[in-house]
């Protein structure tokens, strides 16, 4: 079977065909493409500019997936596309360029939670069996369980997500948002040296983001105003934006393998599984890594290719509940900002 998804709850636009093989085994990615909309340094994405994107490159993001794959429509047996959760705005422009193409295919619909696909995508790349998984991304924060056909939120942001937190923060320094701007400021981090004091606020099992950031928002007003030097109390070191970054991925990715520890004890669980585009994130990968290595556990993470939004995962998600029966009906095709990654009946496994 094969599935064509598509992708848009945010500003990039995701285009993937998938195959599963009839007789069983591992799924074979045919094609993956992606196209981001980037907005000016300093500032964020519009929703009715990132809807304006999605809908000038769909038609040449499908054609162009369908090239690579070597297939044509007729080999397609049903389209996937993001119900939710995401921007309202480029959520819609999807739905409808799906509506669209069921309706000129003549090809059934189904409708996918962008968090499902996310983790179901990174359990067929990495092989994870059971893990208790963190999704991480400008949208969502979450430490989730699979149980009795369901993944279970055990904690989550109760304001901001972490990716958001960090975009945010981007824009105070006015730092390029190509290829994006958490990517820049991990690379940024990478060459900070002093560990300024952040707010640390993990409360049970859940995180909070907002606090840290204003926090941190101040600090870089301080460090920006050229009337004082602001230096390091040990070393005597200026304090530079290098070391503004490095200070807030230590301290928000701390939270996160806090809660993601605990959630592991209370599950009985080895494995961790990291989904979401902060999930690509090196450092992030590195002190899940060490955490879980004191558990005798392991990490599984996957490049930018499958942790950032793209269509490949939509259409993964979908095949999987497509072989169980489930379709979305046009009248239904619908798409939502809210969806909860618990409201989904997860049929295809046990």
């Amino acid at each position: 079977m094969i599935a064509l998804g598509l992708e848009g709850s945010a500003n990039k636009l995701g285009v993937g065909l998938i195959l599963h093989p009839n007789k069983g085994g591992p799924a074979r990615v045919l094609s993956n493409i992606r196209h981001t909309f980037v907005s000016p340094p300093g500032e964020g994405f519009l929703p009715k500019d990132t809807a304006k994107h999605h809908r000038s490159w769909i038609t040449p993001l499908v054609l162009q997936a369908l090239k690579e794959a070597g297939i044509t429509v007729d080999d397609i047996d049903c389209i996937c596309y993001t119900k939710g959760p995401g921007m309202g705005a480029p959520l819609q422009s999807v739905a409808i360029a799906a509506r669209t193409l069921s309706l000129l295919w003549a090809k059934e619909l189904v409708g996918v939670n962008h968090c499902v696909g996310h983790i179901e995508m990174g359990r067929e790349i990495t092989g994870a069996q059971n893990p208790v998984v963190l999704y991480v991304s400008g949208g969502n924060t979450q430490v989730i369980a699979y149980a009795s056909q369901r993944y279970r939120i055990f904690g989550e942001a109760l304001d901001i997500a972490v990716g958001n937190c960090l975009d945010r923060f981007a824009r105070t320094l006015y730092i390029s948002n190509d290829p994006a701007p958490g990517y820049n400021i991990e690379q940024m981090a990478k060459k900070g040296q002093h560990l300024v004091d952040l707010p640390y606020a993990v409360k049970g099992m859940d995180c909070s983001f907002s606090g840290i950031l204003a926090a941190i928002d101040i600090l870089a007003e301080k460090q920006q105003n050229g009337s004082t030097a602001w230096k390091d109390e040990e070393t005597g070191e200026l304090i530079t934006r290098e070391d503004l970054c490095f200070s807030l991925q230590e301290t928000v990715f701390a939270m996160l393998v806090e809660i993601t520890e605990r959630a592991m004890a209370h599950v009985g669980s080895s494995q961790v599984l990291i989904v979401g585009g902060v999930g690509s994130n090196e450092r992030l990968q590195e002190m899940m890594g060490m955490m879980a290595k004191d558990r005798g556990g392991s990490v599984f993470a996957t490049d930018e290719r499958f942790c950032i939004d793209n269509g490949i995962m939509i259409a993964h998600a979908g095949l999987l509940a497509y072989r169980t029966g489930f379709r979305t009906p046009l009248v239904e095709s619908t798409c939502t900002q809210r969806f909860r990654t618990d409201e989904v009946f997860v049929k295809w496994r046990n």
